[in-house]
């Protein structure tokens, strides 16, 4: 049960399902949208411009029915009439065309938050063409649904439509005996409540469109346990991949922190579970940096280092702890073991003088080597041995 559980598609989207849906061309939309906001501005330009297309419509209808006696020997006269004619009308209604257009190229942003080009959506599928999907597409609950929604729209929109002309009849027909200058404001006038009526009709339809054109979207994109698992991993790396490639990078760091130990001042030990590489140039340094630390193996293995590369080894449990516990490698260590440190550091110094002056052939003139420290003093709550 658990697995059938997991392969049903019960889980909502990823943002990462949602990108690449994106990037496939699998966006939300809602035809009626497009077809409200364009309808919309449409009707807001006829209701701004309403009295300047009704003058130049006048102007146009007025050049149509104009006649001389001169055109009627010119057989270039109807042409150019009608070329005329054709450029003004364009002029006339290009505020309209425009604005329809700037509707329809702004409804996506409403939906997707942003125009969405691509090329994915326009490569050729072979299931587009497949005659057996094509059946099953024009037989599946979503065209049923397409073509139940469309008989309901048109019903809606031609009783609006309907229920104006029925209100307008009488006006109507009174225009008939008019003269054209008070019939096409009355005409314009009764346009406009009629695409009012079909723009309100649209507004309804859209308000039910978009709402389950989105939940569509999302049920369509929704993905099983099993998915989201997979993404998860493909998205944070193989937990086994993973732990390989930490430990190569231990085992990295490892490495080159093994190849400072022979470039180390001192090595302050345990003696045996812990072991850290201290290392001060005052040129370089405001204070001693530790370039090597380790427990137990590790430990072991700077302890051999230093022994094999002559680096002075000291046997001072508290801070070797201390320096172990508080100081990454390659940090400086903090003001609070300056005083401890600095002990140690004299002592180096003394020794490597020592060393300078033939200490090592009995060539210091009977002087004995200095005396290694045997316990530093460190701050209270340094020492993690001496808190357990």
């Amino acid at each position: 049960m658990a697995e059938d559980s997991d392969l049903e598609k019960t889980e909502p989207p990823s943002p990462r399902r949602l990108e690449k849906a994106r990037e496939e061309g699998q966006v939300p939309q809602s035809r009626e949208l497009t077809a409200f906001l364009v309808m919309a501005a449409g009707a807001g330009g006829l209701w701004a411009l309403s009295g300047w297309f009704v003058r130049r419509g006048e102007d146009v209808m007025r050049m149509g029915l104009r006649f001389d006696r001169q055109d009627a020997f010119d057989p270039n006269a109807v042409g150019m009439s009608l070329l005329t004619m054709g450029s003004e009308a364009v002029g006339t209604l290009a505020p309209f065309f425009i604005a329809t257009l700037v509707a329809a190229l702004l409804a996506p942003i409403l939906l997707t938050g942003g125009w969405v080009f691509s090329p994915n959506a326009l490569s050729l599928k072979p299931e587009r063409i497949d005659p057996l999907q094509g059946m099953k597409r024009m037989f599946s609950w979503q065209s049923i649904a397409e073509m139940v929604k469309g008989v309901l729209k048109t019903l809606l929109l031609g009783g609006i439509v309907f229920w104006v002309i029925l209100n307008e009849r009488d006006n109507l027909f009174a225009l008939l005996g008019q003269p054209i200058e008070s019939a096409l404001p009355s005409f314009g006038r009764m346009l406009l409540y009629a695409f009012i009526g079909f723009v309100a009709g649209l507004a309804v339809i859209a308000l039910i469109d978009v709402p389950f054109q989105l939940w569509r979207y999302y049920v369509g994109l929704r993905m099983t346990k099993e998915e989201l698992k997979q993404e998860l991993k493909e998205l944070e790396g193989d937990p086994y991949l993973k732990a390989r490639i930490k430990s190569q990078q231990r085992e990295i760091a490892r490495r080159r922190m093994m190849s400072e130990v022979p470039k180390a001042d001192v090595v302050v030990t345990n003696p045996t579970h812990f072991a850290v590489a201290l290392k001060y140039d005052n040129t370089k340094m405001g204070a001693p940096m530790v370039v090597a630390k380790g427990m137990n193996l590790v430990a072991q293995k700077i302890r051999e280092l230093a022994v094999e590369n002559k680096v002075p080894v000291l046997e001072l449990p508290p801070l070797a702890r201390a320096l172990h516990r508080h100081v990454e490698v390659g940090a400086a260590i903090p003001a609070t073991l300056y005083t401890a440190v600095a002990e140690v550091m004299a002592y180096i110094y003394q020794i490597n003088a020592f060393m300078a002056q033939g200490g090592a052939q009995g060539g210091t003139g009977g002087l004995l080597p200095p005396t290694p420290p045997v316990a530093v003093a460190l701050p209270a709550g340094l020492d993690p041995g001496a808190a357990e």
